[in-house]
């Protein structure tokens, strides 16, 4: 179940466009399920959405609130130049990192419509091994081949960093980020969401086989381009769109107070 906080945030429902309330509903959606997925880190890493009819514009978590507690209402706006244009009434601003990484990726990529970023200890722990992720699995192979890598080159806090991320991540939608942790984007929040817990536990099962201290059964080169074959289009649907209905049900079950 996840956890609220009795913060005192004004609803603005009334005063943004339907388009921009939806991607705050969706975007407070996946915070809560990253927070009831494991997947967050107290409030140390971030996703985001694009405002759909404000490009330039996207959202993100005020720096200080937990996943568990972050509603619609909540989440600031910022332009892609680091202006400010919504936030809430508490003590709580940009995160520079945050914005410098998230920013990177709105501005090179007009397909993106939200990112995610994760310090996991399975993608922190495969972000340190030089194999990078292997095609260990048929979870796997759904991003062997298909994700991009960054070099660390410190935290992400210097405005130059933008162009590096953008480089590094160029037309993929996965990134491992070395020495650091995670990213998907995707033409959704879904897409994004669904993307990382598939990617997430690719890396766990990954770190559990090699803990095993046995040799691990790798598939042959034919089977693993069989088995990525089978994530192309048309092959493949668009993942989020199914789970994420039932990712709500769940949630407003437990507690629908993301939607305020």
């Amino acid at each position: 179940m996840t956890t609220t906080f009795p913060l005192r945030i004004a609803p603005i429902r009334g005063s943004v466009s339907d388009a921009e309330w939806q991607a705050r509903v969706d975007l407070a959606a996946c915070y809560r399920l990253c927070e009831l997925y494991g997947m967050s880190d107290m409030i140390y890493t971030h996703i985001t959405a694009r405002v759909p009819d404000s490009p330039d514009h996207f959202l993100i978590n005020p720096n200080g609130m937990l996943f568990g507690e972050i509603t619609a209402s909540s989440l600031l706006k910022v332009s892609v130049s680091g202006d400010i244009l919504y936030r809430p009434d508490l003590p709580y601003g940009l995160h520079p990192a945050g914005f410098t990484i998230h920013s990177a990726i709105y501005r090179a990529r007009p397909d993106v419509m939200a990112a995610m970023h994760t310090h996991t200890v399975a993608g922190m722990a495969v972000s340190a091994l030089e194999c990078g992720l292997l095609p260990l699995t048929q979870t796997a192979t759904r991003f062997y081949g298909r994700i991009a890598y960054h070099d660390f080159r410190g935290p992400e806090r210097d405005p130059a960093e933008r162009e590096a991320l953008a480089r590094s991540l160029g037309r993929h939608n996965y990134c491992i980020l070395r020495n650091h942790g995670l990213l998907t984007v995707g033409e959704s929040v879904p897409e994004a969401f669904i993307a990382m817990w598939g990617l997430e536990r690719a890396c766990q099962a990954q770190l559990a086989a090699m803990a095993c201290n046995t040799k691990l059964n790798m598939p042959s080169e034919e089977v693993v381009a069989k088995s990525c074959a089978m994530y192309d289009p048309p092959n493949s649907r668009r993942y989020g769109l199914l789970e994420w209905p039932a990712l709500l049900r769940r949630l407003d079950a437990a507690d629908p107070s993301y939607r305020d």
